[in-house]
C-alpha cells in the first residue's frame, strides 16, 4: 500500500495564515499527475511552525481533498509522546490512512527511548505507522537493532529513510520486512537497489509524474530504466535540497512556477536572490520555464 511516489507536500501560505483553497489546488494537481501517496505536514509542510490545530486542519483538509483515491500519510509526529499519540488518534479520526512519526527531536533519547516511543503510539492508536528516521533534523536516530525490534508490531509497516547511509538501508533490509523508502531525493534510485519501495519525495512538488516514472519502473524492478529517470532528475533534487534548508528552495520553485506563493513563517527566510538565479536555471534546463 505504502510504495512508489509519495509527495511531501508543502503548506501553503497567504498573508500570514494557511491558504487552504491553493492547498486544494496542490492535492488536485498531484492526483491528475498520478501520485502513489500524499504526505501532508512533514518537514516539508513546515510542521514546526503550525499550532497545533493547524497542524490537525491541514490533515483534514487534506484527508478530504484526496477523497480515498491515494493513501494519505500524515505528518504526526512530536518529541512529545503524548502529542505524537493525539496527531496519531485525531489522523485516524479524519480518516487519514497512515501516520509518519519522526525520531523524537531535540531531547535526544536513548535507543530504548526511541523504542518505548514508537511503542506508545503503535499500542495506542490502531493505525499504520511510517517511522521517518533523519538523525540530522532530530538530533539523534535509530539504530537498525531498534528499527528491527520496532517492525515486530503489526502496524509500523515503512521506514523512511533519511539517514544517508546505504549500509543502513541494507542492514534494515536484510534484517526485517519493513517497506524501505527513501527520504532523500537523490537517493531514491541507490536505496531501491538495495530493496527500497519509493521515496516520500520534496520534488514531486513539481514534477509529480516524472517521480512516478522512476518509482514504477524500480517496482517493476527495471534499474536500467529508472536510472534515467535518476540522471535527469538529480541536479533538480541535488539543488532542491542543498541551496537552502528544506523547504526554502521548494517553495521558491513553487512560486516561479506559480503553483503557489513562496511565503513561510519565520524562522524559515526566502531563497537569497543568488541562489533563486542558481534555482531558475536548474528548471529552465529541466525544462520547466523559458
Amino acid at each position: 500500500m505504502f510504495t512508489g511516489a509519495m509527495v511531501a507536500l508543502i503548506t501553503p501560505f497567504q498573508n500570514g495564515k494557511i491558504d487552504f483553497e491553493t492547498l486544494d489546488e496542490l492535492v488536485d494537481f498531484q492526483l491528475e499527475n498520478g501520485i502513489d501517496g500524499i504526505v501532508p505536514v512533514g518537514t516539508t509542510g513546515e510542521s514546526p511552525t503550525l499550532s497545533h490545530e493547524e497542524h490537525k486542519e491541514v490533515i483534514e483538509r487534506v484527508v478530504k481533498a484526496v477523497g480515498g483515491k491515494v493513501p494519505v500519510i500524515a505528518g504526526a509526529g512530536s518529541n512529545s509522546t503524548a502529542e505524537a499519540i493525539e496527531l496519531a488518534a485525531f489522523s485516524k479520526k479524519v480518516g487519514a490512512d497512515a501516520t509518519l512519526q519522526v525520531d523524537p527531536y531535540y531531547n535526544k533519547p536513548m535507543q530504548e527511548g526511541f523504542y518505548q516511543h514508537f511503542k506508545a503510539i503503535a499500542e495506542e492508536v490502531d493505525l499504520p505507522i511510517v517511522l521517518y528516521d533523519i538523525p540530522g533534523r532530530c538530533g539523534a536516530g535509530m539504530t537498525p537493532d531498534t528499527i528491527v525490534r520496532l517492525a515486530e508490531f503489526e502496524n509500523i509497516v515503512a521506514v523512511k529513510e533519511a539517514t544517508g547511509k546505504l549500509d543502513h538501508a541494507s542492514e534494515i533490509a536484510t534484517r526485517c520486512d519493513l517497506t524501505i523508502l527513501s527520504g532523500d531525493d537523490s537517493l531514491t534510485l541507490p536505496i531501491a537497489s538495495v530493496g527500497g519501495k519509493g521515496v516520500v519525495s520534496v520534488v514531486a512538488n513539481i514534477v509529480p509524474a516524472d517521480v512516478k516514472a522512476m518509482t514504477d519502473l524500480i517496482l517493476e524492478g527495471d534499474l536500467v530504466s529508472a536510472r534515467q529517470w535518476h540522471n535527469k532528475l538529480f541536479a533538480l533534487c541535488r539543488n532542491l535540497l542543498s541551496l537552502a534548508t528544506n523547504p526554502i528552495p521548494i517553495k521558491a520553485a513553487i512560486s516561479m512556477l506559480n503553483l503557489a506563493s513562496d511565503e513561510m513563517r519565520l524562522p524559515m527566510t526566502p531563497l537569497d536572490e543568488d541562489k533563486k538565479a542558481i534555482l531558475r536555471q536548474t528548471l529552465e534546463t529541466y525544462g520547466l520555464l523559458q
